[in-house]
């Protein structure tokens, strides 16, 4: 029962809905007293022969009416009740998705991709079950069983009415107890799920690596253990579930059998007519419904109160990353970056430490350095997906950590180093972040990614379908995408996370010839693996363990001994050996 007072909140504010439903219900519960009582006037009336031909089919054609309005009445609590559970699961999964935008990397650190599915589709339909079908027993089955009780306490007898009541106490104390059971196994089974939605989303994305592995039939024992264990905890479930209705018809029986008994003995006693022990039994039936109703709201409530802790538990986890208050400056700004230290969660080591920078409209900032050396965490401060422990970083002189998330990041166009696409068409990817971007403005920016030949080659061009994350394109297309993606947006400030990494070096050129014309007066920051993306940038950083080593200009850095100068006349060495000996030769002699 406790789910109820957890969304007593929704119930609270459609109670229009819930009150017009419960109404119904409790008209219905009356009307549907009147046949049996109207069968014990029909059975005595026939018995002592004192019912007409023409009044037997005038209580026969109120019962007829009885049951069409009964009908109707149950079509419209239908569509009160149940379009405000649903309603309610509409609301739930809004809420769910807008605190998975709002959290940071580090929640998808401790939380899965399948977990998360699981408690947004599996877990919300409890709950909804619960808000439609749960208070749909829990009201009829009180209003019915209060109903039934007051008439036959009244208008049959109440000593035959405690009698066959006995039972009733013990049943209830035995449900009470199943009920916490099924609170805590379905928990169970529900992580159990989790962790099957985990291993199958997993399978599903990595199936050419697991193809090319050769590791099919090891993945399908791993699948079928978490299958199997899940269904172990659904089995866990499913026993408890199934005490539930021999219990009742156990009481229901014990019920019928002290009716009969007691009822029978004041029949021969002459406490009783025979219509109304009649009538007594047909009332007894109509109790069966409550009990059962009572046990299965017992059910699905303890079910939908298990998946909405598990709800619960993610819309309070409050964003590591909190949001800002201030709107920014209209048009573009500086950007400067003073970082003295910064750790990612639950590490002591520094992953960034004394890292300063300033960047005005215009400007080319490279990043360059190691595996390991803290460019993409530098780049993700700048995003704000992490707040820094010690240092700042300002965008027209206000620190990020007092302007409007959704501000900020509206200024700016990534493109990270795993570019992801949705199963769409070509065009609708690039006009991913501006959905009213004509034909014309999406083929501008893929001709600036260098990638309107490519798309113009493929089946339907522009609307062929790419598959699931691109899976029918190169790494290099995908990239060039992802880039024209970005380009479309024109915001003030681009990042490229090692976006050129999968494309060849003449279209590497060819792209960041087209990104100085498109970025004459907005910032462009590129990270790098290969230095030949960074010799057009105003200032070059390069990075070690977190922290710069080497600053500057290339022709500056290529000449200085370091770092950069050996890993650039390594690379130059390495692509003069794609072309051809004479050309390493020549490179070796300038060396």
């Amino acid at each position: 029962m406790r789910l109820f007072a957890q969304i007593g909140w929704y119930f609270r504010r459609e109670w229009r809905r819930y009150l017009g439903a419960v109404v119904l219900l409790i008209a219905i519960a009356i009307l549907q007293l009147l046949p049996p009582k109207l069968v014990g006037i029909i059975v005595d009336g026939v018995t002592k022969d004192q019912m007409s031909n023409k009044v037997l089919m005038a209580w026969l054609g109120l019962m007829l009416g009885t049951a069409i309005v009964v009908y109707l009445l149950r079509y419209v609590w239908r569509v009160l009740l149940f379009g405000a559970s649903y309603q309610l699961a509409v609301e739930l999964r809004e809420n769910f998705y807008r605190q998975l935008s709002r959290q940071n990397p580090a929640f998808y650190l401790r939380h899965r991709t399948g977990d998360l599915m699981a408690r947004a589709t599996n877990d919300v339909d409890r709950v909804v079950f619960a808000a439609g079908e749960g208070v749909l027993t829990l009201v009829d089955s009180l209003v019915m069983g209060l109903a039934v009780l007051i008439v036959m306490s009244t208008q049959i007898s109440w000593q035959l009415t405690l009698l066959s009541l006995i039972p009733m106490p013990i049943m209830a104390i035995v449900i009470k107890y199943y009920g916490d059971q099924l609170h805590q196994r379905f928990k169970s089974a529900q992580a159990a799920f989790s962790s099957l939605n985990d291993q199958a989303q997993e399978s599903m994305t990595s199936i050419r690596m697991i193809k090319a592995f050769g590791l099919e039939d090891h993945q399908s024992n791993q699948f079928a253990e978490v299958a199997a264990q899940t269904g172990a905890k659904n089995m866990h479930v499913a026993r408890v579930d199934a005490r539930f209705d021999p219990t009742i018809y156990i009481a229901i029986g014990a019920a019928n059998l002290l009716a009969i008994g007691g009822g029978s003995w004041m029949v021969v006693n002459g406490s009783l007519t025979l219509g109304q022990l009649t009538s007594f039994v047909m009332y007894l039936g109509l109790m069966i419904w409550p009990m059962l109703a009572l046990a299965w709201m017992f059910n699905i409530v303890e079910r939908g109160s298990a998946a909405y802790s598990r709800i619960r538990s993610l819309l309070e986890e409050a964003p590591a990353v909190k949001d800002g208050e201030l709107d920014l400056p209209a048009g573009r700004g500086n950007l400067s970056v003073e970082i003295n230290a910064f750790h990612y969660p639950q590490t002591n080591k520094p992953a960034l430490h004394d890292v300063a920078l300033q960047l005005q409209p215009g400007q080319m900032l490279g990043l360059c350095g190691p595996t390991g050396s803290g460019k993409s965490t530098l780049l993700s401060l700048i995003q704000r997906q992490f707040d820094i422990d010690d240092g700042h970083i300002s965008y027209h002189g206000l620190p990020l950590t007092q302007i409007k998330l959704d501000e900020w990041r509206s200024r700016l166009s990534v493109v990270s180093q795993t570019p992801f696409l949705f199963s769409d068409s070509v065009a609708n990817n690039i006009a991913l972040g501006n959905p009213a971007a004509t034909q014309e403005q999406i083929e501008q920016a893929a001709r600036l990614a260098s990638v309107h030949e490519d798309i113009l080659r493929l089946p339907q061009g522009y609307e062929t379908e790419v598959g699931e994350r691109g899976v029918m394109l190169s790494g290099g297309q995908k990239q060039r995408i992802s880039i024209a993606r970005a380009l479309l947006l024109e915001a003030e400030i681009l990042i490229l996370d090692d976006a050129l990494s999968a494309v060849d070096g003449r279209t590497e050129h060819q792209i960041l010839h087209n990104l100085r014309s498109w970025g004459q007066n907005r910032t462009v920051i590129i990270s790098a693996h290969r230095l030949s993306a960074l010799t057009e940038a105003s200032e070059i950083l390069v990075m070690q363990h977190g922290s710069v080593v080497q600053r500057g200009e290339h022709g500056q850095l290529a000449s200085e001994p370091g770092w950069y100068r050996d890993m650039y006349r390594y690379q130059q060495l390495e692509a003069a050996l794609d072309e051809s000996p004479d050309s390493t030769e020549e490179v070796l002699a300038d060396e």
